[in-house]
């Protein structure tokens, strides 16, 4: 039970963080009239952040599963309960987060990497993402007390020296420049939960898992801090394993940041107050980050534009190179141009011109049809939706002749897909050949499958086909995504 429970928690790790940024750039500006926020974070210092002026804000965001907070006071014996802590205390990073804001505050991006992402570390060389903390951590501290510091000493210089480990690696996966960083506790999720009266969710199905303490009806429901803390750490029973369980986080979230925009929060002095309160005793930025100056050029965002993804994977079930450990495969030049096509701020130049039809040439329902809409709205004109199989594997790009401009501006925004040509097609007319290994923007990697009831149901192969996708989750719906 007890290896069922660390999993379970390391889940909910990376949510935290989200959440408390979400806190931060969404409320901010609101606080800035009521209360002095600044004084009240923690701060450290030393990190090599910023300089790359790309137009937006990258904030590196990782959790911690410690029983002080971020003053180092300890939790009480009842915030402990909430928690369900055990005696283990996590030195590794389970769950890493990357979040931009462009300049302009039109829009917030949470892109989830997965912990056991296998990629190259500096100064350990291939690895898990997850130990670049937490090893370069214990190698430096130990060094340092065999050079003769204190315990105390070492403990700060290897904790410095995993930070710093953990931002170069996200910055050689992503190639986006870290600007900001940020550790999060998980009390912070408990206490910003119940500063906003509890979050709206929604099941599918009836739940009733014991490691990580979920037990929920069907259907729509109001969860509070530590009820929700179980739902986003539930990894048994899940239909689609972990791919149901970021579901299940990115929809709370998205529900989160809902309540959160409400007038009914935005509004509320106490509740103003409860959300300062959490995110003081729980987060921890550098000391570079102006808190209040980033706040105000978020004033206006809404909703519909704090969205959440997940990076492009290769293989969920791989294998290190010694073949010892269960690792997930990236392709860090995939990765690379999916963040840039996914975050960088907007620009249609050239894409209207062009008009692309989605084909759906795997088994996974309704990918034509939430493919499609992404390109929409980046600004390409929408083609056909067609559902044939075909005799590739690889996902790919047609255009009339394959160095045609707009067929690889397209690659890139599908997450690095190669480009062929296909004589049949006219000037200006593109398709792309999606198959089950497609792994960027509206694949079930991407956006997991929950369900806001409008099924396309279009699917290429026979038999019995993968579960159907829903729309990209932001935080503007109606209501709760309904999830496994």
């Amino acid at each position: 039970m007890l290896s069922g429970w660390r999993g379970g928690r390391a889940a909910a790790r990376g949510l935290i963080a989200v959440l408390s940024v979400i806190v931060l750039v969404c409320t901010g500006y609101a606080w800035s009239s009521i209360n002095n926020l600044e004084s009240d974070i923690t701060r450290l210092g030393g990190l090599a952040l910023g300089g790359a002026d790309d137009g937006a804000t990258d904030i590196l965001l990782v959790g911690t599963d410690s029983r002080t907070d971020a003053k180092g006071n300890p939790l009480s014996a009842q915030e402990l309960r909430w928690l369900r802590s055990g005696d283990d205390i996590s030195t590794n990073t389970d769950t890493i987060l990357l979040i931009r804001v462009p300049n302009d505050g039109s829009s917030a991006t949470a892109i989830s990497i997965p912990r056991d992402s296998y990629v190259d570390v500096p100064g350990i060389g291939m690895s898990k993402i997850n130990a670049a903390y937490g090893t370069t951590r214990e190698g430096v501290r130990r060094k340092a007390v065999e050079a003769g510091q204190s315990e105390a000493q070492a403990e700060r210089e290897g904790t410095q020296a995993g930070r710093e480990a953990l931002i170069d690696t996200v910055a050689n996966l992503t190639g986006v420049h870290v600007d900001h960083y940020a550790e999060v506790g998980l009390l912070g999720f408990v206490l910003l939960t119940n500063a906003v009266g509890g979050v709206d969710v929604c099941l599918k199905n009836p739940v009733n898992e014991p490691f990580s303490g979920a037990h929920f009806p069907a259907g729509r429901q109001t969860l509070n801090g530590p009820q929700a803390l179980s739902f986003v750490r539930q990894r048994h029973d899940l239909p689609r394993g972990d791919l149901d369980r970021i579901t299940r986080q990115q929809a709370y979230m998205a529900s989160l940041t809902q309540k959160i925009l409400s007038a009914g929060t935005l509004t509320d002095p106490t509740k103003l107050n409860q959300l300062q309160a959490a995110v003081s005793r729980s987060v921890v930025i550098d000391d570079d980050w102006d808190v209040l100056t980033f706040a105000e050029q978020l004033k206006d965002l809404s909703g519909g534009r704090v969205k959440f993804a997940t990076i492009p994977i290769i293989d969920d079930h791989g294998w290190s190179d010694d073949g010892q450990q269960s690792v997930v495969t990236v392709d860090p030049a995939k990765v690379r141009a999916y963040t840039s096509s996914l975050l960088d701020p907007s620009r249609n130049t050239g894409r209207p011109e062009y008009t692309v039809d989605v084909n759906n040439a795997g088994t996974v329902d309704g990918l034509a049809k939430n493919v499609s809409g992404i390109l929409t709205a980046k600004g390409y004109q929408a083609g056909k939706l067609l559902s044939n199989p075909g005799n590739e594997r690889d996902s790919v790009v047609l255009a009339k002749t394959a160095d045609d401009p707009g067929a690889r501006l397209l690659a890139k925004d599908l997450g690095g897909l190669t480009v062929a040509a296909d004589p049949t097609l006219g000037d200006h007319e593109l398709r792309a050949v999606l198959t089950n290994t497609y792994s960027g923007p509206g694949s079930v990697s991407d956006i997991g499958g929950g369900s806001s009831g409008d099924d396309s149901g279009e699917s290429a192969g026979g038999g019995t086909a993968t579960p159907a996708l829903s729309s990209a989750i932001t935080a503007g719906s109606d209501g709760p995504m309904c999830v496994n």
